[in-house]
Parts: C-alpha cells; sequence; structure tokens
C-alpha cells in the first residue's frame, strides 16, 4: 500500500503546484511573496521529479526481469 501513498502524494503535489501557479500569475502578488511561492514550487517540483524517476526505475527493472508478461496478462 505505500505506492498508493506515493500516488497521493504526487496528486496532491501536483494541486498544490497548480495554486502556487495561479498564486504567481496573480498581478497582486508583492515580491516576497512571489519568492516565497516560487521556492515552494521548486521543491515540489523536485519532489515529483524524484517520484517519477522512481516510478520509471521501477517499471524498468520489472521490464528487465521478464515481469512485464504478468502485466500484459492483466
Amino acid at each position: 500500500m505505500p505506492s498508493d501513498n506515493k500516488k497521493i502524494d504526487f496528486e496532491a503535489s501536483l494541486q498544490k503546484l497548480e495554486v502556487i501557479v495561479s498564486k504567481l500569475e496573480d498581478e497582486n502578488i508583492n515580491l516576497e511573496d512571489s519568492v516565497k511561492s516560487f521556492e515552494a514550487g521548486i521543491n515540489l517540483v523536485k519532489e515529483c521529479q524524484k517520484q517519477l524517476e522512481e516510478a520509471e526505475l521501477k517499471v524498468k527493472e520489472l521490464l528487465d526481469d521478464g515481469s512485464s508478461e504478468e502485466l500484459d496478462n492483466s
């Protein structure tokens, strides 16, 4: 079930990124809030990239050890 938690975290991170982007697109945001939001966004992007790389590695491992047959038969 840990993979479900990662998926939720990934989806939640994407939603947070959407909120940050909307906030940054607002012309009324001050510089300090803009920089803080940008920093938070960058950290979320890095975490999402890490999760995607882990998922890609897992898929490659499954394909390399022949487990892809199990995926094809599902």
